[in-house]
C-alpha cells in the first residue's frame, strides 16, 4: 500500500510537473519552427526541420539589449542589498521608534500598481534629467525590491542571537562594524534571497522600461523582444529565440541559489 501511494504521488508530480514546464518546451518548440509551419493545424509537437535563424538573429541583433539588462540587473541588486540590509539591521537589531510602523508601510508599498508607480517617476526622472537613462531604471526597479528585501533582512537578522551582538559590543565594536562584521556574514542565505529576486524582477521588467527608457541609447531585453513585434507581422521565430536565450540567465540562477532561496525565505519562520 505504501508503495502504490508513492508511485500514484509521483505520477501526479509528474503530470503537474510537466504541465507547468509545458510552455516552456512550446518556446523552445516554436523558436526552431520553419515560418511556413508556424501557422499548420494542428501545430507540430516536435521540430522535425529545425531552423536556427532566430537564434542567429539574437546573436546578431540582441546582445546590447541583453548587456543592458545584465547591468540593470546588477545595479538593481547593489542599490537594493545596500539599503534593504543596513535598514532591516536597525529595525531588527537597534530597535527604533516607529520600526513596527515602518515594517507595516513597507508591506503596503509592495501593494501599489506598478502603473502607478511608473506614472509618478516618469515626471520625476524628467526633472532629474535620469529619464531614458539606466540609473534611472535601476532606481525605478529598486523600489520594488527595497521594500520586500527589507522584510525578509528583518524576518532572518530577527534570528540572530542578542548575545552575538552583545558580544560584539563588549569587544568595543559600534553599530556599524557590528553590521558589517557580523550580522552580513551570517545573513548570507537572505543576501542570496534578496539579490535573486532584485534580479528577477529588474530583468523581466517590462512596464518601467517602456515608460521610463523606451526611447533611450541603452533599452532592456523585454524592450528588445518587443521590437519584434509589430501592427501586421509578428517574427515569431526571433520573439522565442530570444525568450528562450532570456530564460537561461534566471534558469542558471535559479539552480544554483535554491538552496540558499529555500534557507532565506523561510529564515525567521521558527522561533525558538
Amino acid at each position: 500500500m505504501r508503495t502504490r501511494g508513492r508511485l500514484w504521488k509521483t505520477a501526479v508530480g509528474v503530470v503537474l510537473t510537466g504541465i507547468m514546464l509545458f510552455p516552456l518546451y512550446w518556446m523552445i518548440n516554436v523558436s526552431l519552427t520553419q515560418p511556413n509551419e508556424l501557422r499548420k493545424d494542428p501545430p507540430n509537437l516536435f521540430p522535425f526541420n529545425p531552423t536556427f535563424d532566430g537564434y542567429s538573429r539574437v546573436i546578431s541583433e540582441q546582445l546590447p539589449y541583453l548587456g543592458t539588462s545584465l547591468v540593470v540587473g546588477l545595479g538593481t541588486v547593489i542599490l537594493t542589498v545596500a539599503i534593504s540590509a543596513p535598514a532591516a539591521f536597525a529595525i531588527a537589531k537597534l530597535r527604533p521608534w516607529g520600526g513596527t510602523t515602518l515594517n507595516f508601510v513597507l508591506l503596503i508599498a509592495q501593494m501599489i500598481p506598478g502603473i502607478i508607480m511608473a506614472m509618478g517617476f516618469y515626471l520625476i526622472f524628467f526633472n532629474w534629467g535620469i529619464l531614458d537613462t539606466i540609473p534611472g531604471l535601476i532606481l525605478a526597479d529598486s523600489t520594488l525590491a527595497v521594500p520586500f528585501g527589507v522584510l525578509i533582512f528583518v524576518a532572518f537578522m530577527s534570528g540572530i542571537p542578542n548575545e552575538l551582538i552583545a558580544a560584539a559590543k563588549i569587544d568595543g565594536a559600534g553599530a556599524w562594524r557590528t553590521f558589517r562584521s557580523i550580522v552580513l556574514p551570517v545573513s548570507r542565505n537572505s543576501i542570496v534571497t534578496v539579490s535573486l529576486f532584485a534580479f528577477l524582477w529588474s530583468w523581466s521588467d517590462f512596464l518601467f522600461a517602456s515608460t521610463l527608457n523606451r526611447s533611450g541609447a541603452f533599452q532592456p531585453i523585454t524592450i528588445g523582444i518587443y521590437r519584434y513585434i509589430g501592427n501586421n507581422t509578428q517574427d515569431w521565430n526571433a520573439i522565442m529565440a530570444t525568450a528562450v536565450v532570456a530564460s537561461i540567465p534566471a534558469a542558471v540562477l535559479l539552480v544554483l541559489a535554491q538552496r540558499y532561496v529555500a534557507a532565506g525565505v523561510t529564515a525567521g519562520a521558527v522561533k525558538d
